[in-house]
């Protein structure tokens, strides 16, 4: 039986797990960046204090500058921003290896990541491996998880060095095919998975007859899936303003034309009734002209009717302008 004290004891070593686990992924990104800074600052500094010139004057200053204290103490004061505080950490605990490697490692061990990061300060690992011991990947370090997924805590002294599949590949070696892939070449060691037909939810081959299941708004009818067409199933899908347009393995809701009261298509001819302001006329709904209808719709004096789609507006003609409720004459102002 666990007890309570059991519980917290194991979520607590939990808990140091994990943050120990981050913090090491963290050491070994400043890592990262603090030799990306001193790279670049040894191209800021490959030509300082050499004016262009071809003496052996400058020559030999030159030459002295390229190994010089001076130029490491330029360097070092730019490796890191004034706000990241883990950079400068970094530098204040351990500028006395970085001094080693610049003034007799140097030659032997030019590459600083895998001197300073990897074999010294060791918050680093070698690409494809992970963890306290830099253990290889699975899938191996040369290819971790077989070039299909990204190793975790690849290159870091964290991680478990489990597989993050990319989409198309499954399985904890991503040597598997996901839903939706199918196998299209596959060894030992190698694997590359191809997407099924758009019909297809599982299959084994690239056409809708080789899907082992169909997705949803499909159907297998005649040995493949073909797409269910939702808009002839009677059912109501869309609102009464909107008329139904299937699409591959599914449908959409458009909306009905203005003139529609109802509709099962786009345009004004596919109308199931016509709104206030139209009329069925020669199998469409058309606009009604309220304008010319026998019965004046705009009845004030010195009025014009004005056409709109469905409906009309009444306003006062040119030189006239509305004045409660009357079109009253505008009166033009001398100068």
């Amino acid at each position: 039986m666990i007890t309570d004290v059991d519980l917290t004891g194991r979520l607590l070593l939990l808990f140091l797990y994990c943050s120990v686990s981050v913090a090491r992924k963290d050491s070994c990104d400043t890592c990262r960046r603090l030799v990306d800074r001193f790279h670049k600052g040894l191209e800021d500094t490959a030509k300082k204090n050499f004016g262009g010139g071809n003496t052996a004057w400058e020559e030999k200053t030159l030459s002295k500058y390229e190994t010089s204290e001076i130029r490491l103490v330029e360097i070092i004061e730019n490796l890191c921003d004034s706000s990241d505080f883990e950079c400068n950490h970094m530098v204040e605990e351990h500028e006395e290896q970085i001094e080693k490697w610049w003034f007799k490692m140097k030659k032997k061990y030019p590459d600083l990541l895998k001197w300073f990061c990897i074999k010294t300060i060791l918050v680093c690992c070698p690409s494809g491996t992970y963890g306290p011991d830099c253990l290889a990947c699975l899938g191996g370090s040369e290819r971790p998880c077989h070039g299909n997924g990204f190793c975790n805590g690849n290159g870091t002294r964290s991680g478990d060095g489990s597989c993050h599949c990319k989409a198309e590949y499954a399985g904890p070696f991503c040597l598997e095919c996901a839903d939706g892939y199918y196998s299209f070449e596959r060894s030992d060691t190698h694997s590359v998975c191809t997407a099924c037909h758009l019909a297809c939810k599982t299959c084994n081959g690239p056409s809708n007859e080789d899907c082992k299941e169909c997705k949803d708004g499909w159907v297998k009818e005649d040995g493949k899936c073909v797409d269910t067409d939702e808009c002839i199933k009677g059912e109501s899908l869309c609102k009464a303003s909107q008329y139904c347009l299937n699409t591959e393995g599914s449908f959409i809701c458009s909306a009905c034309d203005i003139s529609c009261d109802g509709c099962t298509g786009e345009g004004p001819e596919y109308c199931v009734n016509c709104t206030t302001g139209y009329v069925l006329q020669d199998e469409k709904c058309t606009d009604v002209n309220e304008c010319v209808e026998s019965e004046k719709v705009c009845l004030r004096e010195n009025e014009h009717c004005l056409n709109t789609p469905g409906s009309y507006q009444c306003s006062c003609v040119e030189g006239f302008e509305d004045k409660d409720g009357n079109c009253v004459e505008v009166i033009q102002t001398a100068p």
